[in-house]
């Protein structure tokens, strides 16, 4: 059986959304919309599939949704789906406000429908390869940083680039936050465009976030600290290197190492490894399109869920919130 997909905005990420799902030997893409025709007739030649004239029509003829639309239109266009019961795959961030993602939840628990949000940094293949390490995070720190595109101003920096690492974060901590504090500042948008945050986690765990949108050079790194091991992940490459303490008798992993030098911890000796684990080449959507049809198809657990999402979003609104009182105080 073939999932019927139809992908809403075919802008940047809709484009690529289409383009895999053509490719994907489980989903039948039955076409495309967008409110720019002209575009959307181009994208859909391209991939000889159907221009939709309605989104009406678009969710009728599907199973699921692609939503790729601006955050802004985001509930209201998933609703839609959810209303004449499709399951649905919305881009990050989930709604433009966190009370609506909760909406979006309880429409989709009470009509037994999946929401899987693309939070794609989860399929990153640098973290899937960080997963083989028994991740308990003491202290987490992120920079994302990217060069100014004029695409994506109709959020802030907090809800475009750093809410990726929230969630990530959300993740590894396996824990609610217990405090936040925050700067930012607005330079070419009327939002933040340059954000800093601290979080603290009820469980000890304690994390900070940069992200800016008006850097010379692009980063997506993160380096997590854990007791007895210190992890450093660049997601642009993908590549990750940990260096970690190991007992003498360890068996080898299978994972090429240096030994760095020895430390003595209580009565033993320990060896101070480098190790530089292979990362498994793959496209990060085309990982998260599978894992949202093995939801859809085979009822696997949804890896990115709306709760996961609404989470990210209710801390980048309270990283925002501090931002802002800020601003006003001056």
């Amino acid at each position: 059986m073939k999932l019927k997909v139809s992908v809403i905005g075919v802008g940047h990420l809709g484009s690529i959304h289409a383009k895999l799902w053509k490719q994907h030997e489980r989903a039948e893409l039955v076409g495309v919309y967008d409110v720019n025709t002209e575009s959307a007739a181009i994208k859909a030649q391209e991939l000889n599939v159907p221009l939709f004239d309605s989104i009406d029509y678009a969710i009728a003829e599907s199973d699921a949704i692609t939503i790729a639309v601006p955050t802004s239109e985001h509930f209201d266009v998933a609703m839609q789906c959810l209303q004449q019961n499709k399951h649905v795959l919305i881009e990050k961030p989930i709604t433009h406000t966190y009370q609506q993602a909760l909406t979006l939840i309880e429409e989709a628990k009470k009509r037994n429908l999946i929401i899987q949000v693309g939070h794609v940094e989860r399929f990153n293949p640098a973290l899937v390869a960080a997963n083989e390490y028994n991740l308990r995070p003491l202290f987490i720190e992120t920079h994302r940083l990217s060069q100014f595109r004029p695409r994506a101003t109709d959020v802030s920096v907090i809800h475009d680039l750093m809410i990726h690492d929230i969630d990530i974060v959300l993740w590894l901590a396996q824990s609610s936050a217990k405090s936040i504090s925050a700067n930012g500042v607005a330079v070419l948008t009327e939002t933040p465009d340059l954000a800093n945050a601290r979080v603290e986690f009820e469980n000890g765990c304690v994390a900070n976030f940069t992200a800016s949108r008006i850097s010379a050079a692009p980063m997506r790194k993160m380096r997590i600290f854990q007791k007895n091991a210190y992890l450093s992940l660049d997601f642009a490459k993908p590549s990750i290197e940990v260096y970690r303490l190991a007992d003498n008798d360890e068996k080898s992993s299978g994972v090429p190492a240096m030994m760095l030098g020895q430390i003595e911890q209580g009565t033993k000796q320990k060896n101070i490894v480098y190790e530089q684990p292979t990362v498994v080449q793959s496209n990060a959507i085309a990982e998260e399109q599978k894992s949202f049809i093995a939801s859809v198809l085979d009822n696997a657990p949804v890896s990115v869920t709306a709760t996961d999402a609404a989470e990210a979003l209710r801390i980048a609104e309270e990283i925002t919130r501090i931002i802002e009182s800020q601003t006003t105080d001056l």
